[in-house]
């Protein structure tokens, strides 16, 4: 049967990036299914609605008119409250989600009987997330950029060059997790001539890191001690830690942060999952930057966003294959033939699926193993 897939705007601030390319309508009308796309969807990523409709897209004036046809909801964030009442019981929803962090949005989607895959999620045997690698990337180069520009005097910062010139010292970067995100940030910051240490407690990671970088970059497995050492020396301190599918450990606190120099600044690319510094609050696009304890901090929520075409080239080359998928065999069907997007089930006819979301917020869950067959709650809470 064919399915009616969904492809609203973005609302959430200066979000450019769109959920589907044309090419991309293309491919599924292909596969026999029908696209509807809200006008105008793909604007802030340079897609005109000619060009969606030239593919076999259904151009269609409101929100809540894509909502209303489509069955198949695909977006790139996750829903902000404006668009709850849109959502109907029995839509099925593709897309970030990083429901650790947000409880309401968890219970929302438990109410609702709407069934969602998160795109963070979805998880190869390797342990690598296909659909959140392109996205970290562009958040890790752009949380250097982000971060030299915060240095500025205009900016509040401590009137820094992230990478000095000859006869001044470089300022000092300091990335806690040395997964996609770290090592992206690292490459832009070595490329701009700062002094840079990545943390992280995996040895395996820290000896790969090692053939990357070739020696240009300080290696250090943290305690406590050390972590709070290092950070209170640092210019700029990123936070790039991940747990999969879990809250973000606040592992940089507020003493450490007071220990910066005034003007100095972090970065804290984990917010989207609750960050990693105890000090960072989520901020937007049109209000980036706020000082705590003297430093300057940005902690946008969305921050490939700013890129929107680059992101949307990158996210949605990884996301048409499952998305696929999910048209042709619904969410059950897809998620019992691929075990990577089993993982990444996060609610399923009002039942929550990830032990990590129901762990952060005191939820009942499901183990996505019983997905098939005989259904059983798991045990109390998690």
């Amino acid at each position: 049967m064919p399915t009616v897939i969904g492809v609203p705007k973005e609302i959430k601030d200066k979000e450019g990036r769109v959920s589907m390319q044309p090419d991309g309508v293309a491919e599924l009308v292909h596969h026999g299914h029908e696209v509807v796309v809200q006008n105008g969807a793909g604007r802030g990523a340079g897609f005109t609605d000619e060009e969606y409709e030239r593919a076999g897209a259904k151009m269609i004036p409101s929100a809540k008119e894509v909502f209303d046809a489509a069955e198949l909801i695909v977006k790139v964030k996750e829903p902000v409250p404006e668009e709850y009442d849109l959502f109907h019981e029995g839509h099925t929803l593709f897309t970030y989600l990083h429901l650790a962090a947000d409880k309401r949005q968890t219970e929302f989607l438990m109410e609702r009987k709407i069934d969602s895959i998160a795109y963070e999620t979805v998880e190869l045997d390797d342990g690598s997330l296909p659909l959140l690698t392109p996205m970290s990337e562009v958040a890790g180069r752009m949380a250097t950029q982000a971060a030299a520009h915060c240095l500025e005097s205009p900016q509040g910062g401590a009137g820094l060059l992230l990478g000095g010139v000859p006869g001044t010292p470089a300022s000092r970067v300091t990335i806690v997790g040395g997964g996609v995100v770290g090592l992206e940030a690292a490459k832009i910051a070595v490329g701009m001539r700062a002094i840079v240490r990545i943390l992280d407690i995996n040895p395996r990671r820290l000896a790969y890191l090692s053939d990357i970088f070739g020696g240009r970059v300080d290696l250090v497995i943290p305690n406590r001690a050390r972590m709070a050492a290092y950070v209170e020396e640092s210019d700029v301190v990123i936070g790039a830690v991940l747990v999969h599918g879990a809250k973000a450990p606040k592992l940089v606190s507020r003493e450490m942060i007071a220990s910066m120099r005034d003007g100095s600044v972090a970065v804290d690319v984990a917010i989207d999952q609750g960050g990693c510094i105890e000090t960072a609050r989520a901020t937007t696009h049109s209000d980036p930057t706020y000082v705590e304890e003297g430093v300057v901090h940005y902690c946008v929520a969305n921050i490939p966003g700013a890129v929107a075409r680059t992101s949307t080239l990158a996210l949605t080359s990884v996301t048409l294959p499952y998305l696929i998928k999910i048209a042709d065999r619904g969410v059950e069907g897809a998620a019992k033939s691929d075990p990577a997007m089993a993982k990444g089930l996060s609610t399923l006819r009002g039942e929550l699926l990830s032990a990590p979301v129901a762990e952060a917020h005191g939820l009942p869950y499901t183990s996505p193993n019983l997905v098939s067959g005989e259904r059983e709650k798991a045990a109390g809470r998690v």
